[in-house]
């Protein structure tokens, strides 16, 4: 160090050079890149776009169901591809294809009465081309099937003992002697309407068979007709349960069964339907539908609710909502459930108040909606509103009431025969006694009462101050003489001049009455325009057999003083 230090020119504490030499790339080494690369992320995307950029699909720009395309339309013709046309008209939206029995529509019970005002997707046909290429597989076509398939002929079943063939049920019923024959109208293909017995035993194996068609809340639609057609394939009877919707007008949806199917409808119980393929059908000869590929979205139709409905002002519009706010439904729909009922429910309730609400909670929006203009159109009234989930409804200024005798009956409290009566109600007797009180009776039970008592089923107590012994001689005199009405029948007798009696109106022979052979169907057996609507199938004959009962022993007398 001290040698360092006594060298010229040699300053150890100077401070370091300004300008430090600069590295050799060459000979420095490359820094090691990070084991994982930074990723890049895109420029964040402006939400208000100025240019829109062009689809270059053309499929991509048809308009969604969600999207707020609407069209007006009117009445006719909205588009045509050749034969083919989408028509607008009293039923709504309607396809008319060449060679179709009748235009094709979606849904065919469901639809609204009131014309559409507007579609909500451009007027395509819901149905395949009549002629599209084979698209290219990569694979030359199939050739053509040496096997010769025989067409299904429900004429010429399978044997039953067929190997892998499955039971297949042969046409009729036919009576003895007879056999099937082609048909081609709807009347030739039913035959000879049903007997009783018949209907019993195509029906008695269904009633616990979970094989049928499901009609839910769109009704009675296109594709359902095949599905029908194939249960027909099989079995004479196919058995349809209807849930929903419709069940609120069940006779409009066995009427267009029938009218599409051309079948015929031979037992109905509730929301469950037994539709007869006919004595004479045949699947080969059926009429064949195109199937509908998609469900078309539905038309825009006018507005339910109102703000000032018919024969009504704003004001009372809004009073009336008011009032339904604190009013109690008469019942609570259920979802999938059956509405048979509801239409005489909510009759039964406008007599006794001119509101009437419906709890529809748990149910779409569009469910309630349509019930509530299929009540609008059955009942008939006028819709208020929807809130809450409620069907709000006012009966109208040209209400009727349904039975004869509007007015206030007064009926004795003492009587007790409704239950729930109000005892506020109360009226003192024109004589001015303070001790006989009466109470206000609706008109439906006073027509209740009056069929009862006219038919001798009821008796009218007018001595209200009995003892029991009096009571219990009236009630003993009472079934003595309504047992004898419920067995004793209408007959003629004439009286001779020499004062014999002789009975026209039936010959009585061995204790029975003698028929024609050509009477043994009666006319009840055929069932022809009305459904045949009975819960049991087990018909038993009446309790007591003929020659019992003392008009027998009458009748009987007569006969022998008549020879």
């Amino acid at each position: 160090m001290p040698i360092l230090a006594s060298l010229p020119g040699l300053n150890l504490l100077s401070s370091l050079p300004s300008n430090p030499p600069q590295n050799d790339t060459t000979s420095s080494t490359p820094s090691p890149s990070p084991p994982i690369p930074i990723p890049k992320y895109p420029p964040p995307r402006s939400r208000n776009p100025k240019t829109n950029v062009p689809r270059s699909n053309p499929a991509l720009s048809i308009p969604h169901r969600r999207s707020n395309y609407r069209k007006p339309v009117q009445k006719g013709v909205i588009s045509t591809d050749g034969d083919r046309c989408v028509i607008v008209g009293e039923n709504g939206v309607s396809y008319k294809l060449p060679g179709a029995p009748f235009e094709f529509q979606y849904s065919y019970s469901e639809t609204p009465n009131a014309e559409p005002i507007a579609i909500r997707e451009p007027a395509y046909l819901p149905f395949a081309p009549p002629t599209m290429p084979r698209p290219w597989t990569g694979k030359a076509p199939l050739k053509k099937s040496k096997k010769n398939i025989p067409l299904f002929d429900s004429f010429n079943p399978p044997p039953p003992g067929k190997k892998g063939v499955k039971h297949v049920e042969k046409p009729g019923p036919f009576p003895f002697g007879k056999y099937p024959k082609e048909g081609k109208t709807r009347e030739e293909i039913l035959g000879e309407p049903l007997k009783k017995w018949e209907i019993k035993m195509l029906v008695k194996p269904l009633l616990s068979d979970n094989r049928q068609v499901n009609l839910g809340r769109d009704g009675l639609t296109h594709n359902m007709l095949d599905l029908i057609h194939t249960h027909w394939k099989r079995r004479r009877v196919c058995k349809i349960k209807c849930k929903g919707v419709p069940t609120v007008d069940m006779d409009n949806v066995c009427r267009h069964i029938e009218e599409k199917t051309g079948g015929k409808i031979i037992h109905r119980v509730g929301g469950v339907v037994y539709l007869f393929r006919g004595r004479n059908y045949n699947y080969r000869t059926r009429p064949q539908y195109p199937v509908m590929l998609w469900k078309p979205a539905t038309p825009v139709y006018p507005k339910l609710i109102q703000e000032a409905p018919e024969g009504l002002t704003k004001a009372e519009a809004d009073e009336f909502r008011k009032k339904g706010k604190s009013l109690l439904p008469i019942c609570t729909l259920a979802k999938n459930g059956m509405y048979a009922s509801l239409v005489k429910d909510v009759r039964d309730a406008f007599e006794e108040c001119p509101l009437v609400k419906i709890d529809c909670k748990g149910l779409q929006p569009s469910d309630y909606k349509k019930i509530g203009a299929k009540l609008k159109e059955l009942v008939p009234c006028v819709l208020l509103s929807f809130d809450d989930e409620q069907i709000l409804m006012w009966r109208g200024r040209d209400w009727k009431s349904m039975y004869r005798d509007t007015s206030s009956n007064l009926v004795p409290v003492k009587a007790d025969i409704l239950s729930g009566i109000d005892n506020s109600a109360k009226s003192s007797d024109d004589s001015g006694t303070p001790d006989s009180q009466r109470v206000v009776s609706s008109p439906k039970m006073m027509s209740l009462w009056r069929r009862a008592i006219e038919s001798n089923k009821a008796l009218l107590l007018e001595e209200l101050a009995l003892g029991p012994d009096a009571l219990l001689d009236k009630v003993e005199e009472f079934e003595g003489m309504s047992l004898a009405i419920e067995h004793s029948c209408e007959a003629l007798v004439l009286s001779s001049e020499d004062g014999s009696s002789s009975s026209s109106s039936a010959e009585f022979k061995g204790g029975s009455y003698s028929e024609d052979e050509n009477d043994i169907y009666s006319s009840d057996d055929i069932i022809d325009d009305e459904y045949y609507d009975d819960n049991s199938f087990e018909e038993v004959d009446p309790s007591i057999p003929l020659g019992l009962l003392p008009v027998d022993n009458i009748a009987e007398r007569l006969r022998r003083e008549s020879k």
